[in-house]
């Protein structure tokens, strides 16, 4: 099992300001040999000097040992390496001091100050020590003294600066290009859970639209079913051809709603294709097209109730006992497919409602097209108390208006319901035409 460098760093960290142990070894190593080097170069500047040479190697090993610092206090290291330029020592020191100090998060002003003054230092001793080889043992021109101190200077200088200003920006482009990653991972994960959200979303409304209409297709039929039973079982003994017809009416009502029921079953098995899709974790994007996509294909593929129907659904009504009478007010025209649907569905489970609560109550269905919308309402009147008595006292989930609110304002609409002065109960939604 492989580890990142930062998931390394945090298992093993490194003593005090070192990140990793391998950084403190390294530095370890340089201001080793550092030390050693200008310990060294301590015995030739002691005797020039007229100190003891034990104090020149003590001085170049302190002097050396400050590299050890050089990821703490890289300015520190440079500015040493350039005080001890003039005893012939620190060579080490000042060309991995430059190196630290360019690639580290110092103000460019700073480090490019620091580099000229020890471009400048470096310049110095080296013309120096090119002319007094030239004094005394190599005879030269004069044009090679400066020559060879400009050449070293820049040799010295010039390479460690712009390898560590090269390191230290690729290492805030590596750091940038990390944080990018984490963000957009961040936003990737966002956007999952979002979309997480939507794909939710977008099931419980297919729920709810699915037990809409299994409520608006079982509860109008079962129920003209149920009061055709009920009048059926008391016309049987002395009407035996009105319970024939009765017989037959709840028979093709049952039918109906069966073939109704088979039509919606068949649009649920053929959206579980669509729904059990899976979307890769990259196509993130993807998830709410995936999901309006599904609940396209989800929708039923028949063209379902129309406004065409209404007669016949309030034939049926009346068929079962209710004394019912349509009204159309306006032009007559299509409307899209949603409006016709809501319409129908608006004033069946009014009718509905009509042989559950309020048997044999005269009922007025009214449908008026207007320029811009289209209005329908459903108002009974009280229910004769014999029709009340023996009512076949058909069941309430409580969701048929809910039901009906819903619809009318998921098209923008207007939907009131509520019970009427003279004891009996009217419906009324209104719906844009667009």
């Amino acid at each position: 099992m492989t580890t990142t460098g930062e998931e390394e760093a945090k298992a093993r960290p490194g003593p005090w300001w070192w990140v990793r142990r391998r950084s403190a070894l390294l530095d370890g190593g340089l201001a080793l040999a550092s030390a050693l080097e200008c310990g060294a170069r301590g015995v030739p500047f002691a005797r020039d000097a007229g100190i003891p040479v034990a104090v020149g190697v003590v001085f170049g090993v302190l002097a050396g040992s400050v590299l050890l610092v050089r990821r703490r206090w890289p300015i520190a290291v440079v500015l040493v390496s350039i005080a001890v330029a003039p005893a012939q020592m620190g060579y080490l020191m000042g060309v991995v001091g430059l190196y630290t100090l360019a690639a580290s998060e110092l103000p460019r002003r700073i480090i490019a100050s620091l580099a000229g003054m020890s471009l400048l230092g470096m310049f110095v001793v080296t013309f120096v020590q090119a002319r007094q080889l030239s004094d005394s043992e190599v005879r030269v021109g004069d044009w090679a003294v400066p020559f060879i101190a400009v050449t070293m200077s820049v040799g010295m200088t010039a390479p460690p600066l712009l390898l560590g200003m090269y390191v230290g920006a690729r290492r805030r482009l590596m750091e940038s290009l990390r944080e990018r990653a984490d963000s957009l991972e961040r936003e990737l994960q966002l956007l999952a859970e979002r979309a997480e959200e939507r794909a939710e979303w977008a099931r419980n409304e297919e729920r709810t639209r699915i037990a809409r209409e299994m409520h608006d297709v079982v509860a109008h039929r079962v129920s003209l079913m149920v009061v055709h039973a009920a009048a059926l079982q008391a016309v049987a003994p002395k009407d035996p051809e009105k319970a024939v017809r009765n017989a037959a009416l709840v028979g093709d009502m049952g039918r109906q709603a069966l073939t109704e029921l088979r039509e919606m079953l068949g649009v649920l098995r053929s959206g579980e294709g669509v729904r059990a899709r899976e979307v890769p974790p990259a196509a993130v994007g993807e998830v709410a097209a995936a999901v309006v996509v599904s609940r396209a294909e989800a929708e039923p593929s028949a063209e379902g109730p129309c406004l065409e129907e209404l007669e016949e659904l309030v034939g049926q009504s009346a068929a079962a006992g209710m004394v019912v009478a349509l009204s159309v007010e306006g032009e007559v025209r299509l409307y899209t497919r949603e409006i016709e649907q809501t319409a129908f569905r608006v004033v069946q489970e009014a009718l509905t409602n009509v042989h559950k609560h309020a048997a044999g109550a005269k009922t007025y269905v009214r449908l008026a097209h207007r320029v811009s919308e289209i209005a329908m309402q459903v108002e009974n009147e009280p229910p004769p108390e014999v029709a009340s008595a023996s009512s076949a006292r058909l069941p309430s989930g409580g969701n048929g208006l809910v039901g009906m609110r819903e619809r009318v304002v998921a098209l923008g609409g207007v939907f009131v319901s509520g019970p009427t002065d003279a004891g009996g109960f009217r419906v009324s939604a209104v719906i844009p035409a667009t």
